[in-house]
C-alpha cells in the first residue's frame, strides 16, 4: 500500500516546465492540489492529505513530497522522509519522467531496472534497494540530439497543447493507485494514450 509519492524534478525557475520536472508537474495536478499546504522538510517540499482507500475502507493519510535536492541526489530527500515516518520502500511511489514511452502514456512499476534515470538511481542507492514503485511519465526519445539537452528542455509547443490533459489523466491514474492500488491502476491505465481516453 503505498504510503509516500515522491514528484521527481529540479528545483528552480529554469527547470520549472522541462520534460524532466513532469513528475513534479503531476503531484501539482492531482484533485486535491489546491488544497495542500507545502512545507520546506526532509530536503524538499513536503506535505500530506487524506485519502479514502478503499481497500482499507478508511481515511489513510499519504505523504507527498518534491526533492529539492536536484535529481541526482533524489535519494537524499527519499531516505530522509522514509526513515523519519518508518515507510517501507515499497510503500513507495515515485513519479518520473521516462524516455522509453512516448508523450501521453503512462505505465505503473514495481522494483526491477532504474533505466539510466540518475533520480532512481540515487533513491535506490541511499535506500539500499529498487523496490520501490513507479509511475514512469512518458516523454518520448528525442529523434536526435543529447538526451540530457532533450530532458531540461521545454515541452514542444504541440505538447504543450494536450500537456494539461495528459497531466489530468495521469493524475487520475494515481487516483486509482492509492484508493484501489497499484494493480488496478495498472490494468487499467498502462500504456494507454492519455490524451485520448
Amino acid at each position: 500500500m503505498i504510503e509516500l509519492v515522491v514528484g521527481l524534478g529540479n528545483p528552480g525557475l529554469e527547470y520549472e516546465c522541462t520534460r524532466h520536472n513532469i513528475g513534479e508537474m503531476l503531484i501539482e495536478a492531482l484533485p486535491f492540489a489546491e488544497d495542500l499546504s507545502w512545507q520546506k522538510k526532509f530536503k524538499g517540499l513536503y506535505t500530506s492529505h487524506n485519502i479514502k482507500v478503499k481497500t482499507l475502507n478508511a481515511n489513510k493519510k499519504i505523504h507527498f513530497i518534491k526533492p529539492l535536492t536536484y535529481m541526482n541526489r533524489s535519494g537524499e530527500c527519499v531516505l530522509a522522509i522514509k526513515d523519519f515516518f518508518q515507510i517501507e520502500v515499497q510503500n513507495i511511489l515515485v513519479l518520473h519522467d521516462e524516455l522509453d514511452l512516448p508523450f501521453g502514456q503512462v505505465g505503473f512499476k514495481s522494483g526491477g531496472g532504474l533505466a539510466g534515470h540518475n533520480g532512481l538511481r540515487s533513491i535506490a542507492t541511499l535506500t539500499s534497494s529498487n523496490d520501490f514503485h513507479r509511475l514512469r511519465i512518458g516523454i518520448s526519445r528525442p529523434a536526435r540530439g543529447d538526451v540530457s539537452n532533450w530532458v531540461l528542455s521545454s515541452f514542444s509547443k504541440e505538447e504543450e497543447k494536450s500537456l494539461e490533459l495528459y497531466l489530468t489523466n495521469a493524475a487520475k491514474a494515481i487516483m486509482l493507485c492509492l484508493e484501489e492500488g497499484i494493480g488496478k491502476a495498472s490494468s487499467f491505465y498502462n500504456k494507454k494514450n492519455l490524451i485520448e481516453i
